[in-house]
């Protein structure tokens, strides 16, 4: 892809990181080599950082490839560079782990070099680590059918924002679903956004009984899509924007506008490492205002309380029906 195949260095943002078996195969059905890897991280420094500074990361790690056996890393190893920002944290259990946190493109370029495949983020900053930015819905599909899960973002757009008046987002999680996101503004612990997000996932599924469920055990969804809440927890990671999925043709977690759920071509895997670029250039990153524009949940559990057990409201439920006429 660039020059870094050939060199065993590469200076970037004034650091110089040593590159080594930049032409070992990393995805061998797509012969995608871990200097693809180093290429693809140090082009989309610029429009991942943003999601990615401040945040504590695990690491998706696979040394020999996708056929080979992979490990999921959270702390900074001695023999990481100084210059890579480690900050330590409170484990759920207890102790302590000194995080990795990617502040600058060199730092992805070299996670790349170590094979790191996959950054997954938390849901929180360092500066308030019990007080999480996002409330993350994982949309995962019982099959491998994307239709189930296109009508249940749908579905989630229409009571977040439409009925709640929630900045919501969605995003190809790049493996089978989506993910769903609300910016919110710090000021709620993860105990009270988990059980806010637990309300908004019941009442969906109390709407929609056959199409959705928020049963755990896969023997009880019957088919149904799971709207998992899971990751709204302290510590919990969701893969971050633009990171690459240990998957056939490398795929890419891709930020979308919501009308392009209107397309029914789309799948979670659509956007990979090779198509990525053309995308960008077309079209801005739908996410880039997600910082600016997280809100309050005061006031949210009385409004969910009184829609429980109401129909949905005739204008939203008109506005939804234009939208699916003109998808087809």
């Amino acid at each position: 892809m660039s020059k870094t195949r050939n060199e065993t260095k590469l200076k970037v943002d004034s650091h110089t990181i040593e590159l080594s078996n930049f032409g070992k195969i990393l995805f061998p059905e797509d012969k995608i080599t871990k200097g693809d890897l180093i290429d693809y991280y140090h082009q989309m420094g610029r429009v991942m950082l943003p999601h990615l500074r401040g945040r504590p990361i695990t690491m998706h790690r696979y040394p020999n490839g996708l056929f080979g056996e992979g490990f999921i890393q959270q702390d900074a190893p001695d023999y990481y560079p100084s210059w890579i920002r480690r900050e330590r944290v409170k484990r759920k259990a207890g102790g302590t782990i000194d995080h990795v946190l990617c502040e600058n493109t060199a730092t992805l370029v070299f996670l790349a070099n170590q094979a790191c495949i996959t950054i997954h983020t938390w849901l929180s900053t360092v500066e308030a680590p019990d007080f999480p930015d996002r409330m993350i819905f994982d949309l995962d599909p019982s099959e491998n059918d994307f239709e189930p899960v296109r009508f249940a973002a749908e579905e989630f757009r229409h009571l977040l924002i439409d009925e709640l008046g929630l900045p919501a987002y969605v995003m190809t999680s790049g493996s089978r679903g989506l993910h769903v996101a609300v910016a919110l503004d710090r000021k709620s612990d993860f105990n009270s956004v988990r059980q806010t997000a637990r309300d908004i996932a019941d009442l969906l599924v109390v709407r929609h009984p056959t199409r959705l469920t928020a049963e755990i055990r896969k023997d009880k969804r019957n088919g149904r899509l799971y709207v998992d809440i899971a990751r709204n927890a302290y510590g919990q990671t969701v893969v971050a924007p633009y990171s690459v999925r240990v998957r056939k043709g490398a795929p890419v977690a891709t930020p979308l506008r919501w009308e392009e759920l209107e397309d029914r071509k789309l799948t979670a895997d659509r956007y990979t490492i090779k198509n990525i670029s053309k995308r960008l250039k077309d079209h801005d990153d739908p996410w880039k205002d997600i910082e600016k524009s997280g809100v309050s949940l005061v006031g949210l559990e009385k409004k969910l309380a009184k829609m429980k057990g109401k129909k949905q409201p005739d204008s939203q439920v008109a506005s939804r029906e234009r939208r699916k006429a003109t998808s087809h």
